[in-house]
């Protein structure tokens, strides 16, 4: 790997394809006894636990669609791809083990670009203990596309299904929310304010917390650490990638319940509240239909409430009904249906 500020650019075409790939996972070392054989031939070669099921997702990133490289450093980029599949595998319950990278790139970006974009990568499997173990580069006609595929395992019958939710149950949520959201905000207005002068400065002092959210975020591995700590198994579990409403849709659509929670319970960070009220955007819709906050949606057993009420990593926020209707009860009292916008891609 080159350091960080070299000025050099080696076009693609000086390695090609197969000399790329040597290039990119030169550093690549197995640490998971479950992998065998990784990078170098024609399939990895993969073991898991006895009594034990296997996980598998994928998600595809593609530029100008999820990322905007305007403002997304490649070494961010690669760590948030490998962060939106673990956690989905934590999502499940489960533990990650394996990923692989699926990478469609133009010629405009040079040999060293990706190297960032592999560097984050790595760091990010370091970081939750997955091995990279195989993958695909191929030329594109343009722009960046990231393909990333995770493996993991849960025990036999213990993976946490959308399906397990039952009336009265509680809902809760890890973390804050709404947090992603407004750093995009911020993002989105300094680079209309660069594109109007390139000469301006941008102004990110003071937003670290939310623009990490955006560009950074982590999965949440410590949550399912500390459930199984409080001996707390949710019935039914989710991440919030694209908004804590469309989530609570999906729950109760797979779990034939309603639900209803209370605006007044949300977590929202400080911060968050400050930035909805600059941008003249109400946090609770930031709340609601933001994504990517990438926070752990779950319900659990009504008897456990005595277990979790007062951690300050999880928020009771409502309860499943066993009525269909999905509804946000505001401060005031009032019943308003939710809404499944989700998060929309730039």
């Amino acid at each position: 790997m080159i350091e960080e500020g070299t000025p050099q650019k080696t076009p693609l075409s000086q390695l090609g394809e197969f000399g790329l790939i040597r290039h990119l996972t030169q550093a690549v070392t197995l640490k998971n006894p479950g992998s065998r054989t990784g990078v170098g031939d024609d399939s990895a070669v993969l073991s898991f636990p006895e009594n034990t099921e296997v996980l598998v997702t994928k998600d595809l990133l593609m530029e100008g669609v999820h990322f905007d490289l305007s403002y997304t450093p490649l070494k961010h980029l690669g760590y948030k791809a490998i962060v939106v599949n673990v956690s989905d595998i934590y999502a499940m319950g489960g533990t990650p083990t394996q990923v692989l990278i699926g990478l469609a790139v133009s010629n405009r970006f040079p040999v060293e670009a990706l190297e960032e974009l592999y560097l984050g990568m790595f760091l990010a499997c370091e970081h939750y203990g997955v091995d990279l173990v195989g993958g695909d580069t191929t030329s594109g006609h343009q722009g960046l596309t990231l393909s990333v595929t995770a493996l993991g395992h849960v025990p036999a019958g213990g993976a946490i299904l959308r399906s397990g939710a039952q009336p009265n149950d509680l809902i809760v949520v890890s973390g804050d929310l709404g947090g992603a959201f407004m750093g995009l905000q911020i993002l989105e207005r300094e680079k209309v304010a660069y594109r109007a002068n390139p000469n301006v400065q941008p102004e990110l002092q003071g937003h670290e917390y939310v623009l990490e959210r955006q560009l950074k975020p982590e999965a949440r591995k410590d949550i399912i650490a500390l459930l199984a700590a409080l001996e707390v198994r949710p019935t039914a579990m989710i991440d919030i990638s694209d908004g804590l409403s469309s989530e609570l849709i999906h729950l109760c659509t797979a779990s034939g319940t309603g639900c209803k929670v209370f605006e007044d319970k949300f977590p929202i960070d400080p911060a968050v509240l400050r930035l909805a009220e600059e941008f003249g955007v109400n946090p609770i819709t930031a709340a609601l239909n933001g994504g990517e906050d990438y926070e752990l949606l779950f319900t659990v057993s009504l008897s456990n409430w005595e277990k979790i009420k007062a951690n300050p990593s999880l928020t009771v926020i409502g309860h499943m009904t066993a009525t269909p209707e999905t509804q946000l009860i505001t401060t005031a009292g009032q019943a308003i249906e939710l809404k499944a916008q989700g998060f929309t891609h730039a």
